[in-house]
């Protein structure tokens, strides 16, 4: 009998083991860490070891400079983001329903995109100069001073403006949910406005600026556009250079390995500085704070306030873009643009699909499965989105290609017809870059959605005789079909802006809306460049207005 049960036992361990759903859950795990597996291999045993030649010249340099630029950003967004959230959830004041959506507008604008409008707007040539000299009757750059536009402050400027709504959207979040209770008593103990900003507010909101602030310091370090356009040497650039312009793909994964110490460093840190730190409502019954209105001075100065990050990151470049979008008519119909915009509907509709499977089906992997792996490989998936596009490059198209040239060469030997490179060769490589890129946004959405569906249920379809697949199709699908939908559009948008990955791993003459952005504005022609960057845009405002609409 005894021997009966161990091997009923054994049995039952070997079919959960053999449970598709298990096996996929790893297989997928598997699929989004092999890239920064591979990364870290080619930076420990490259063919051409230049590590000691990278720290002695360019490596301090690109850490010196990503750091301040990562610090530039994160301080002038927090602050941005913050007072901004801060007015629009303590104050009443002209246009202050407006703003508090508005703000959200510059999500839809790309970085890079902010950069040429901005040089647009301010080189030499561009309407600004051109009106001073005109109205001062200045001659040449010789008889005034203005400030250098492609330099880091520049940068700086840029990237807070694009990514500030990080901050505001989470801290926003954080100050409707304290209780006014708080507030009130504050007052009645005689502290102003100022200090109960930085007494009550701000302390309590803290934990929610500082993931803002970490998510905003992941993009700058991801971002290649900007920084490329104002010449503004990084960790990210110095991949491509080291990559492109050298050929060394060791020295490019050993740099890549820094970005990805830095991005761990970072993660770490925030979490480290509030390991200890709680923060609960005391009241029994909540209470939001009321608004306080505001008249005169202080009224005009909090909506100029609120008006002018709104004002930076979208309506400036917009503008900018919208107006050579207009005065280049003739670039619509070029044959060129529709290419790239096809090429990006169909990869990025693609990797939305795929990532939005592979993320519900592996969280439902794990939640029926018994296993202690696919658990522990759940949350380590989420690390794609904070690696950069152009780590996930080095990681996927080196051993892509070693495995696409064996391919080949086996099909060749064996049948001697020669079928080319199929995965470098093709969009295969963008499909899975963002794919492992955007894989948290998927696995979050269905993990969020299947977290509200009652167990019962499930248990319910089971003592009906539902297999673990049709529960999943009949009872989990309908209930999460908004969550799915809104992972499908994030995926997607994410995907049409993605810029670095898109540059190193596209096939030879395979453009898409974001690549043609950036090439034909590294040429100047912002002609060119301007009616593919009014697609992006407007794809981009899609995701702000799912944003807006769950964030009421």
């Amino acid at each position: 009998m005894a021997v009966t049960d161990i091997q009923a036992g054994t049995h039952a361990k070997k079919r959960e083991w053999l449970n598709p759903w298990s096996i996929g859950a790893i297989a997928i795990a598997a699929i989004v860490l092999l890239p920064i597996l591979s990364v870290v291999f080619l930076a420990m045993f490259p063919k051409e070891n230049i590590w000691p030649h990278l720290i002695s010249t360019t490596l301090p340099r690109y850490l010196t400079t990503t750091g301040v630029l990562m610090s530039g950003v994160g301080l002038m967004t927090a602050c941005m983001g913050t007072g901004a959230a801060w007015m629009v959830t303590r104050y009443e004041f002209p246009l202050r329903k407006w703003l508090q959506w508005l703000l959200l507008l510059p999500l839809a604008i790309p970085a890079y995109v902010g950069a040429y409008a901005l040089v647009d707007l301010l080189e030499y040539a561009g309407p600004v100069q051109s009106a001073l000299r005109s109205l001062f009757g200045w001659q040449s750059a010789r008889d005034y001073w203005f400030p250098e536009i492609r330099s880091m402050g520049a940068a700086i400027l840029v990237l807070s403006a694009s990514l500030y709504p990080y901050v505001y959207l989470l801290t926003r979040a954080a100050f409707r949910e304290q209780s006014g209770s708080a507030e009130e008593v504050a007052r009645s103990l005689g502290a102003g406005p100022f200090k109960r900003f930085l007494r009550v507010g701000l302390p309590l909101a803290r934990p929610a600026i500082a993931a803002g602030v970490a998510v905003v310091m992941m993009e700058t370090v991801n971002d290649f556009g900007t920084v490329d356009y104002f010449a503004v040497q990084t960790l990210t650039t110095g991949i491509f250079s080291v990559w492109l312009q050298s050929g060394n793909a060791g020295g490019a994964a050993q740099i890549a390995c820094v970005v990805l110490a830095l991005i761990v460093i970072l993660v770490t840190l925030e979490r480290y500085s509030r390991r200890r730190m709680r923060f609960f409502n005391l009241s029994t019954r909540h209470r939001p704070p009321e608004h306080v209105k505001l008249r005169g001075f202080p009224a005009l100065f909090a909506t100029v306030a609120c008006t002018i990050p709104f004002l930076m990151g979208f309506v400036l470049p917009a503008g900018v873009i919208l107006k050579h979008a207009l005065a280049n008519a003739e670039e619509w119909a070029d044959p060129k643009l529709f290419s790239a915009t096809a090429n990006t509907l169909t990869v990025g509709g693609i990797a939305a699909v795929l990532t939005v499977l592979g993320g519900v089906f592996m969280v439902y992997g794990v939640r029926i499965s018994r296993r202690t792996l696919p658990r522990l490989l759940m949350p380590v998936t989420s690390i794609g989105y904070a690696a950069p596009g152009a780590v996930l490059g080095v990681g996927i198209l080196i051993p892509l290609a070693v495995l696409d040239h064996g391919l080949a060469d086996l099909v060749e030997n064996t049948t001697g017809i020669d079928i080319g490179l199929i995965l470098t060769g093709s969009a295969f490589a963008l499909v899975l870059a963002y794919t492992v890129r955007f894989f948290a946004i998927a696995q979050g959405a269905a993990d969020a959605a299947m977290g509200r569906v009652s167990p019962n249920l499930s248990l319910a379809a089971r003592s009906l005789g539902k297999d673990q697949g049709q529960t999943l199709r009949l009872v989990y699908f309908p209930m999460m079909r908004a969550s799915i939908a809104s992972a499908l559009l994030l995926v997607f948008v994410d995907s049409v802006k993605e810029l670095p990955a898109t540059l190193l791993l596209r096939p030879f003459n395979y453009d898409t809306l974001a690549t043609r952005v950036h090439e034909q504005a590294s040429l100047e022609n912002l002609g060119g460049a301007a009616p593919a960057a009014v697609l992006v845009i407007l794809v981009g405002l899609c995701a702000v207005a799912l944003l807006a609409r769950a964030n009421r």
